[in-house]
């Protein structure tokens, strides 16, 4: 009776343990295959998966602004097995722009660690005669029409910096809202639309070969891959600054235990110099952080868009 009654406690003990899942890690990405976030993700996951001793794997869920992803690792188990690599749009954008998200960024989510911070540049044709963002904004006043300006869709990223931009410069231009940033920039690289404000990820190998022009980097320092390019308050307009960054968050239900074990996993693979190199290398700057660096980041942004969404009264299509 005895040894039962100590079997039985232990297995009590054992139901009270952190959750963790021993089987591949699987790392859900809100994009389709070859853009920014999946090359971040794909970088990380080789050694991601060396340092937690599991097979990470890269699982893309696209659709929806990221939302079909967040409310899938939202309703995930919580024992790490299910890890969302989100941009800054799905928690600190979208629930500004939608009433009824599928999931809570706050509630539904333990935050784990910043992956990188992505700086926001703005590229026009190669042919366009503007020397920088603040000529730009001169040229387009002379114009007697407004200039097209491209975004990736209205409430992104380079929508709401394309309206700091407006405010901030009082340049004469017209959004023009795509479906993606890869549409909108081959319109640029085909002189169909003026300009765009993208991550430098996305842009930087159409920069280095000629097809893209940059004018200013919407952040408070220069780009280490673009030295010569001024950022946008050198060149007079402030309060312009725009940080698609990366994070890592894991279903909510995740015990502290294994998210801290998850962080260390993240701050080891960020610190190694190999990763750190092939990010470096498209203009992602590897940027770990603490789990409450994250969440405090994730509400600064919240409150810093959301108030920008309402004062312009941006609604989704």
């Amino acid at each position: 009776m005895f040894k039962k009654l100590v079997f039985a406690g232990l297995l009590g003990l054992a139901s009270l343990s952190p959750a963790h899942a021993d089987g591949p890690v699987r790392l859900i990405i809100a994009f389709p295959p070859g853009g920014p976030v999946d090359l971040v993700g794909r970088v990380l996951a080789e050694q991601l998966g060396k340092e937690l001793k599991q097979q990470v794997i890269v699982e893309n869920k696209a659709g929806a602004n990221g939302n079909i992803a967040a409310a899938y690792v939202a309703k995930a188990p919580g024992d790490g097995s299910v890890l969302f690599l989100t941009s800054v749009g799905a928690v600190s954008i979208s629930p500004a722009l939608y009433k009824d998200l599928p999931y809570d960024p706050v509630r539904d989510f333990a935050p784990v660690s910043r992956v990188v911070n992505n700086a926001t540049v703005f590229v026009v044709n190669p042919a366009n005669p503007a020397t920088d963002a603040a000529d730009f904004v001169k040229r387009s006043q002379a114009d007697k029409q407004s200039v097209a300006i491209g975004s990736s869709g209205i409430g992104s990223i380079p929508h709401l910096t394309l309206e700091m931009f407006a405010d901030a410069s009082h340049a004469n231009v017209l959004h023009v809202p795509y479906k993606g940033a890869a549409p909108v920039i081959n319109d640029v690289m085909g002189n169909q639309v003026a300009g765009f404000f993208g991550d430098v990820p996305g842009l930087i190998g159409h920069i280095q070969g000629g097809k893209l022009k940059p004018l200013g980097i919407a952040a408070p320092t220069r780009h280490p891959l673009l030295p010569d390019v001024k950022t946008l308050a050198e060149q007079g307009i402030t309060g312009v600054e725009s940080n698609n960054w990366y994070g890592i968050v894991a279903p909510a239900a995740t015990p502290a235990a294994t998210v801290d074990k998850l962080n260390q996993a993240l701050r080891a693979t960020l610190d190694n110099a190999a990763v750190r190199a092939k990010l470096e290398k498209f203009g992602a700057q590897a940027a770990p952080s603490s789990p409450q660096e994250l969440a405090a980041l994730i509400a600064a942004d919240r409150e810093k868009w959301t108030a920008l969404i309402q004062r312009k009264n941006i609604r989704p299509e």
